[in-house]
């Protein structure tokens, strides 16, 4: 694992110096459409903010040169009131999509499903500005909080639904003979697999029951599944229920992420080249939003750990089989050539990269019809191999099953993050 020491000269000038990652593509893969050419924000460190105030401003004078975005008006109409794009027929609204499914009569597979996925069209790097930054409640910058809440809400516009056909993940033996979705050579070829779990947490609402119980739990779970792995840390959870009824407050400084009343219904990896290895070196030496075991690593161990191969699995379990808003995943080698875009998440200390991707045909998307609460979901978010030897992240998505009861209960279930070191 390589890491430099980057110092600018604001960093010299401050007495702030951060471990940059040095970019680390997959083999064949294009650079990704990223800021700093693809440099972590890190390198930007300035008093320990992890280049927030650089990420900020950067965010601002995007916004104010208008060269860098993607418009409507470059969207030309279509049949069936579809949008003709360079990525193929998109459509603004899902039942538009819907219904041009249901009019092209899609081939599907036994235990498949043909709906509508959410793609971004916006081919420029994005900046969120989370709700926990102090800026959105500094009087002092009520303007550059307007002007970036008016650009989130444009880049919420800056996606179109795609009509797709989803494979029964469980079927993957079928399409991959000798291939079972229950091994981690699934996850090393196509960066999704499908695990079970009995747990013994009787309320994954309770955030300091889903620590001392479940955690533990897939820990476990991981080491089992990987048998090549020396350690597993789960370092914390988001739990999705729509109708939840009690408090959703989230309390970051107690460990309680809080109950999400919106599913992220649009093509997206929660880590990248960059937020892969930054997020593991920080849960590692400073147990940054780590609610799960406290880790004590100098930065030298933690490199020298970092130095063998390690992962970032998510895993997510119903508490009651799915009847809408399903957990569905994109197979590894149908984007492998294909160069992602990075969204920043700006914190006040840090920040984070996810990814997103537009569409693409090809795209091999996978869900767990009826996925019942032992059934556990995986997707790889990061893999430090990148030879190409192996899967290095999938893509997820919620979305809106056309084909489920009208009076179908929402997703319930419990999503947690970890590593996975070997």
């Amino acid at each position: 694992m390589a890491y430099e020491k980057q110092i600018t000269s604001e960093q010299t000038d401050n007495n702030s110096y951060a471990y940059v990652p040095k970019p680390e593509y997959t083999k064949g893969q294009p650079a990704p459409i990223a800021a700093n050419n693809g440099l972590s924000y890190m390198s930007f460190d300035s008093n320990g903010d992890g280049g927030s105030k650089a990420a900020t401003l950067a965010a601002l004078n995007q916004i104010r040169e208008t060269k860098n975005k993607t418009s409507d008006s470059n969207l030309e109409a279509g049949p069936d009131g579809g949008i003709l794009t360079k990525w193929g027929i998109g459509f603004k609204e899902y039942e538009e999509c819907v219904a041009y499914i249901n009019k092209a009569e899609f081939d599907v597979p036994e235990g498949g499903v043909a709906l509508p996925l959410r793609y971004s069209i916006n081919e420029h790097p994005s900046y969120s500005i989370v709700p926990s930054n102090a800026l959105w409640r500094d009087p002092a910058r009520a303007l550059d909080a307007e002007t970036l809440r008016q650009e989130e809400e444009k880049n919420k516009s800056l996606a179109l639904y795609f009509p797709k056909v989803l494979k029964d993940a469980r079927r993957i033996s079928e399409y991959y003979p000798g291939l079972s979705p229950s091994t981690p050579e699934c996850m090393d070829r196509l960066g999704v697999s499908l695990a079970h779990c009995q747990s013994e947490c009787k309320n994954f609402y309770d955030a300091h029951e889903v620590e001392k119980v479940f955690y533990p739990e897939i820990e476990r779970l991981l080491l089992e599944f990987f048998p090549d792995a020396t350690d597993a840390l789960v370092y914390n959870h988001d739990v999705f229920d729509k109708d939840y009824q009690g408090d959703r407050t989230e309390d970051q400084d107690n460990k309680n992420p809080g109950i999400n009343a919106n599913y992220v219904n649009l093509v997206h990896n929660d880590l990248n080249d960059n937020s892969g290895r930054l997020r593991c070196q920080e849960l590692l030496t400073k147990n940054l939003r780590n609610f799960g075991r406290e880790q004590n690593y100098s930065v030298a161990e933690a490199e020298e750990k970092m130095s063998r191969r390690f992962m970032s699995i998510n895993l997510a379990k119903p508490m009651e089989t799915v009847e809408q808003y399903p957990f569905v995943l994109c197979a590894w080698p149908s984007f492998a050539n294909q160069p992602y875009i990075t969204n920043y998440r700006v914190y006040d200390d840090r920040v984070g990269e996810t990814t997103r991707f537009t569409h693409r045909d090809d795209h091999e998307w996978y869900w767990f019809p009826r996925q019942t609460p032992t059934e556990v979901s995986m997707l790889k978010c990061y893999d430090s191999i990148t030879d190409g030897s192996v899967s290095r992240w999938s893509f997820h998505s919620a979305c809106i099953d056309p084909t489920a009861a009208k009076d179908a209960s929402c997703r319930k279930n419990v999503v947690v993050r970890s590593y996975v070191f070997f």
